[in-house]
């Protein structure tokens, strides 16, 4: 089972155990994850599930599509290793993930 390492914007870590194929917001929600709203659910229409993800597993995930893209225009404080959270689905590989939240949504 993989594991995803949050980091909130204070500085507090929390490791959380993911099933394979949820994402990283389902995953999020599952564990109350603070500053990860998830309003609509994962659909990607909306940006309250912004997050930071670590650079070194940037290159491990899909990249970003044009629907995410057009959703992080909402988001604060984008950064290009900002993502929405619904869009990265849990596999094997991701163990050990590491992501940020920023301190609003």
């Amino acid at each position: 089972m993989p594991k995803i390492i949050f980091t909130s914007s204070d500085g507090t870590k929390r490791e959380v155990d993911a099933d394979n194929g949820a994402s990283i917001m389902e995953t999020a929600v599952q564990h109350m994850i603070p500053e990860i709203d998830a309003d609509c659910g994962g659909a990607c229409a909306c940006a309250t599930c912004h997050v930071y993800i670590d650079e070194k597993w940037i290159s491990k995930i899909k990249p970003k599509d044009d629907m995410e893209e057009s959703m992080l225009d909402f988001a604060e404080d984008v950064q290009d290793n900002s993502r929405l959270c619904c869009q990265i689905l849990m596999k094997d590989e991701l163990d050990g993930i590491e992501v940020s939240t920023p301190e609003s949504q």
